[in-house]
């Protein structure tokens, strides 16, 4: 009798790129068998036939167009390895190679409409039209020899005057079920009059781009074509690449109609209080926002206009590494039936899922749709928000718990994007590493980040909201001496950010950087309210501030041709 098969082996199944030939770009792919007489009674599609003049495929396929969530689990069970039911009932599948994003490999169409808005640098690679076409023909090529391709359309962006109609065209069933959770699924009628799309993904992401094609740097390659409403996807079959894809179009779209696309967080309270969250990985974004006391808007993006605020998404794309119901109770409920979780390891008796478990990667994810959130407001639309919250986990321990800021603070402060990580041991290297991510969403950003932020600044100017800094991260000195920031302590912070008590209150300026310290918060130790106040020395503190804030002034240096006057004087001076 074999050996039972190991967690890790049953997450991968026959997935492992060092064996399977087309992933690793060796081969032709060929055509997948066909459909077995006995999956027949299992009818594919739903909704209003496509028209495949502006879908660009061959008719002779089996199109899987619009179906429900059951169906595309049955399609993935049959046909994509190392796809496994969960105990819970949730859908596991495996990415391939790619277990994350390929920023590197993201390009956009250099065309004469959109060039002079792009940013183009660090985060904007440009790629020429040809170029495009070329990958976009080779994709195209690809989803035509598969025996089934999956088609969705949905909504992004839950404001029936903002929403783009988005469709996406892919050779995975676990590709089409994230997207449906993901994206806003339309009603019937809605799906019956549906019409030509605003934006196409073609996802053929199961085969290699051509490294010979001009403004290719490996074998994947993720572009964007603006003029075209177009987005092509080759040699990554990670499903990120898609969510995100949608929200690099509404960075670019949404500003150019004066509305403002924000990477952010957003909930609500019963009387329609509405506060904004922004922070990177480890902050706190997803756990704050999380408020069983608040209504969830969306946990990752969203759009800010003349009216209020709307989630741009349809559902939710949570970490999966570490959850516990204890300390996640919503997230750790959400993987259910009709979820997808990517890259775990599953225990091959009983399909439970080891959260703990990274040896596949630790960005292990899960993707449901938002209503699986007990308290999530449907539709996702809210007031203007009353508050800004940008968070940061500075592992320096010399910014303070909580500051207010300015409308040119929380620009500077925004456009910096500032966190910090923490090295690992294993290299030796023990000394905090500072993270910055423009707008604290770097690698979406179309437009220069100064554009957002002065669109930001000028919603606090107009709403009246109030915009705050929140450092989860160290206090009694860097990472290393001294300790993180009891969450219970952040909570409170929070609390009286909302309840609009710590507006309230008194403010002490602290030197050098300016920011509103308050003297109380209440259910909070006054002595950490002021970060030098619990360092062994004040001198070692001044020593560690002042390197920051040199790290802060070079970083924003990258920005400062477009930054104003007033901007400039809100960067931090040294505290001498």
């Amino acid at each position: 009798m074999a050996a039972p098969m190991s967690p890790k082996r049953l997450a991968q199944g026959q997935m492992s790129t060092s064996t399977h030939p087309i992933l690793s770009g060796t081969m032709t792919p060929a055509a997948p068998s066909g459909v077995p007489a006995s999956f027949s009674q299992y009818p594919s599609g739903g909704g209003k036939a496509v028209n495949f003049e502006d879908l660009g495929v061959s008719p002779n396929q089996d199109v899987i167009h619009n179906t429900t969530p059951a169906k595309l689990y049955e399609y993935a069970l049959k046909y994509e390895k190392g796809t496994i039911i969960t105990d819970t009932g949730a859908m596991a599948a495996f990415s391939g190679l790619k277990t994350g994003r390929s920023p590197k490999d993201k390009r956009v169409v250099e065309e004469a409409s959109t060039k002079d808005d792009i940013w183009w640098g660090p985060v904007n690679f440009p790629l020429s039209d040809e170029s495009f076409v070329m990958n976009r023909e080779r994709a195209i090529d690809y989803l035509n020899i598969q025996d089934r391709i999956y088609v969705v359309d949905a909504y992004a962006g839950w404001d029936e005057r903002y929403r783009l109609k988005v469709r996406i065209v892919c050779s995975r069933a676990y590709h089409a079920l994230f997207m449906n959770n993901m994206l806003i699924r339309p009603t019937a009628e809605e799906l019956e009059n549906f019409g030509k799309p605003d934006f196409t993904i073609y996802n053929a992401g199961c085969f290699p781009c051509n490294r010979a094609v001009k403004g290719m740097s490996s074998s994947t390659s993720v572009a964007l074509s603006f003029e075209r409403n177009e987005m092509v996807i080759l040699g990554s079959q990670y499903a990120g690449e898609m969510k995100k894809g949608i929200l690099t179009v509404m960075m670019y779209l949404m500003p150019k109609r004066g509305l403002l696309t924000l990477h952010s967080s957003c909930n609500e309270a019963d009387d329609g209080n509405c506060t904004l969250f922004f922070g990177l990985s480890g902050t706190g974004k997803t756990t704050l926002s999380a408020d069983p006391k608040r209504a969830l808007i969306g946990d990752d993006e969203h759009v800010w206009h003349d009216d209020g605020v709307f989630n741009i998404e349809g559902g939710c794309y949570a970490k999966c590494i570490g959850l516990t119901k204890e300390q996640e109770p919503e997230i750790y409920g959400a993987i259910k039936f009709g979820s997808v979780v990517e890259n775990v390891v599953i225990d091959p008796d009983t399909r439970a899922i080891d959260y703990d478990d990274v040896s596949i990667t630790e960005n292990t994810r899960c993707a449901y749709p938002l209503e699986f959130i007990p308290n999530a407001k449907i539709p996702a639309k809210a007031s203007h928000p009353n508050n800004v919250i940008l968070l940061t986990c500075d592992a320096f321990g010399v910014l303070p718990p909580v500051s207010r800021l300015s409308p040119e603070q929380c620009m500077y402060q925004f456009i910096s994007g500032y966190t910090a990580k923490v090295a690992g041991t294993e290299d030796g290297v023990t000394e905090p590493t500072p993270n910055f991510s423009a707008c604290f969403g770097g690698p979406f950003l179309v437009w220069h980040p100064v554009k957002y932020a002065e669109m930001l600044a000028e919603k606090l100017r107009v709403t009246g909201a109030q915009a705050w800094l929140i450092n989860s991260g160290w206090t009694g000195g860097k990472y290393g001496t001294g300790s993180r920031i009891k969450l219970k302590y952040t909570r409170k912070m929070v609390d009286a950010i909302n309840n609009g008590t710590l507006a309230k209150g008194e403010f002490n300026v602290m030197p050098g950087t300016g920011l509103e310290i308050p003297k109380v918060v209440e259910g909070v130790p006054t002595e950490i309210l002021s970060p030098w106040k619990t360092w062994s020395t004040e001198a070692e503190y001044k020593k560690t501030l002042n390197k920051l804030t040199h790290m802060f002034q070079l970083n924003f240096a990258k920005f400062s041709d477009k930054a104003s006057p007033d901007l400039l004087k809100a960067e931090p001076k040294n505290w001498d």
